[in-house]
């Protein structure tokens, strides 16, 4: 007998884009919508979220069409890492600066992969710090520390 579901990978995929972006449109219900001239503040985040869950619509409807493989084991190791390395970088930012804070997450997300060598991660930890206090601290002026008060600045 052959199975419904020829794509498990695009299945799971599917439901969790579709969630994410029904919790996102519930969300911003309570915010001004505005128009395409005068964007409100939901105006942004429900497009995006309507275009998560079409994308999330098109997995579905693939995952019962087009043959895939099997889904494989839930990587809680790598979840733990990616979570932590978000909630070090918010916890952070403020405090000692986006100069630490950056390195922090690009060592601690990286190390959830299989892939993890310490020379290219603090080479790319390294170049995403340089670039992102240029463009965006310098360059775009958001109100944030290169080295915060944590350290005496």
């Amino acid at each position: 007998m052959e199975r419904i579901v020829r794509n498990p990978k695009e299945l799971w995929i599917g439901i969790i884009y579709i969630a994410v972006g029904s919790v996102a449109v519930y969300l911003c219900q309570d915010l001004d919508m505005g128009r395409a001239g005068k964007m409100g503040p939901a105006y942004f985040p429900t497009l995006l979220s309507i275009l998560l869950i079409g994308i999330g619509v098109v997995s579905l409807v693939r995952s019962f069409v087009k043959t895939g493989t099997p889904a494989g084991s839930f990587a809680i190791r790598g979840m733990v890492l990616i979570t932590l390395a978000i909630v070090l970088f918010g916890v952070l930012v403020r405090g000692a600066g986006l100069a630490v804070a950056l390195p922090v997450l690009v060592l601690v997300s990286s190390s959830a992969s299989v892939k993890f060598r310490w020379k290219s991660t603090i080479l790319m930890a390294a170049g995403i710090t340089v670039f992102c206090v240029l463009v965006f601290l310098k360059g775009l002026g958001v109100p944030l520390p290169v080295l915060g008060p944590w350290f005496g600045q």
